[in-house]
């Protein structure tokens, strides 16, 4: 997922996504799944809490 896809998403779905690939790390780290690589997954994480941030120092800063 890129950063242009997470700026279209609404704060609900960002919010969902978040625990899914929350859950998802837990479930890779455990090795119970193969359902992706942990650093992928870390890596989505810090794009869509990056993206939390600038927005509300943009709605700061207004």
């Amino acid at each position: 997922m890129k950063y242009k896809e997470i700026s279209k998403m609404t704060k609900e779905e960002l919010d969902k996504k978040m625990k899914e690939l929350k859950m998802e790390l837990v479930k890779s780290k455990a090795k119970t799944s193969k359902t992706g690589n942990p650093r992928e997954i870390k890596k989505l994480i810090a794009r869509i809490l990056t993206f939390n941030t600038s927005k509300q120092e943009k709605l700061k800063n207004k």
